[in-house]
């Protein structure tokens, strides 16, 4: 089987992109052969070194770092990102039996779908988020800093002032949801979650587009091993941009009011705010290895207390699979990982709750109890790259399954 694995970049700088890499290499590790086609040129994450997986870049331009106008423009719909990616279909030796997109947004346009859906490959989209329904693609209104409630696309939506940046662009992204619809609608598009939560929400605001609804676990980089202690750390921990959204602001907050370190790790807009703050570490950006030596060394917990609905944020499972218990939003895909009062606190991202699940933390033992609860339920289930590989897998068998059915029947 050849499976054409579709992204914007080829080094992780964010979660989506470290999904499609290492879900390219698991795929390669399993025997399948394996295309990666990235749109941006940049680094190339060493994973990506593999016998059974051929890299190819676009070497598009990042939308966003255009001019306004051209920015606009190929947004909406990207001809050139089109034509190349159409090219570099056609000249590979052979042809793909599987398209997955894992980001279509900076780089590409809703102009791919076309191109990838007349291959007369099954084309899966893994949605990491809301772009396909929502114009600014969260589902969260930054204007009044709380999740959105409006149809996405109704007038009501498409006249709220919701954007992160500014009124016109917003317009921007309205009129590229618009033309992602237009695009997909009816085509046999399957869509792939990574959580329940996402798939039973985004399942009622795609309704009437002919897509296939699928789910599969996100894929995370790590390797058995003894849990941590947390019990021995003197911290609560924050992994991520530093934004409102997240909840950065929440947990340095939070932690003041319980007494603890907040050790916030990652950089952001709210970097300097934060800083000023009392009870707060700043770590910045920190390479991977260098995030979980920390937390094994420093946190009693990790805090992701998200405002938006955040489909699955990979640090809350790396956490789990360490032994360390996680302080999750009520709004994160991720909760579902997380069995309350065992493995961690499930709380609404409000300062209140937050603190007083930090204020629980203080107990040595309760603590213990739950990071090896954490630990102990990761690794009966476990999310790694080879898991993922093979639920891919199976999907991709099963896709082709039901295709091959359709025209014998035809």
């Amino acid at each position: 089987m050849h499976v054409v694995i579709l992204a914007e970049f080829a080094s992780p700088s964010g979660g989506a992109e470290k999904v499609a890499v290492e879900s390219a290499r698991g795929l390669a590790e399993a025997g399948l052969r394996v295309t990666y086609v990235q749109g941006v040129a940049g680094p190339v994450d060493p994973l990506l070194d593999h016998r059974n997986l051929t890299r190819i870049c676009l070497d598009l331009p990042d939308v966003w770092a255009r001019n306004p106008v051209a920015a606009a423009v190929a947004g909406i719909w990207h001809a050139r990102a089109a034509r190349a990616l159409s090219d570099a279909i056609g000249g590979m030796a052979r042809a793909p039996d599987v398209v997955h997109v894992h980001q279509w947004t900076r780089s590409l346009s809703p102009g791919i779908f076309p191109v990838l859906l007349a291959t007369g490959a099954p084309v899966a989209l893994t949605l990491h988020d809301y772009f396909l329904a929502c114009p600014n693609g969260v589902y969260y209104r930054f204007d009044t800093a709380e999740p959105c409630a409006l149809a996405p696309m109704s007038a009501a939506c498409i006249l709220a002032p919701c954007d992160a940046r500014s009124r016109l662009h917003k317009l921007v992204r309205v009129a590229r949801t618009a033309a992602a619809r237009r695009a997909v609608s009816g085509r046999g598009l399957h869509v792939v979650h990574v959580c329940d939560a996402s798939r039973a929400r985004m399942g009622a605001m795609l309704g009437g587009y002919g897509l296939t609804h699928h789910r599969i676990d996100n894929p995370v980089r790590v390797a058995p091993g003894a849990p941590a202690a947390p019990e021995r750390g003197d911290a609560v921990a924050y992994v991520g941009r530093l934004t409102r959204e997240k909840g950065a602001d929440l947990v340095a907050a939070a932690a003041r009011e319980a007494g603890l370190t907040a050790l916030l790790v990652g950089t952001g807009p709210l970097e300097a705010e934060l800083r000023a703050m009392p009870h707060v570490e700043m770590l910045g950006w920190q390479a991977p290895e260098a995030v979980q030596a920390v937390l094994r060394r420093r946190a009693r917990a990790l805090a992701a207390p998200s405002r938006w609905f955040e489909t699955g944020p990979l640090t809350v499972y790396e956490a789990l699979a360490a032994g360390i218990p996680v302080v999750a939003s009520d709004r994160s895909g991720a909760a579902e990982k997380v069995l309350d009062g065992t493995s961690g606190f499930v709380v609404p991202p409000e300062l209140a709750a937050l603190s007083a699940a930090f204020v629980r933390l203080a107990d040595d033992a309760r603590v213990a109890a739950m990071g090896r609860a954490a630990h102990g339920r990761f690794w009966a289930a476990p999310m790694t790259i080879a898991r993922h590989a093979e639920a891919s897998a199976a999907l991709y068998a099963g896709l082709l399954r039901t295709r091959r059915d359709a025209m014998q029947h035809a």
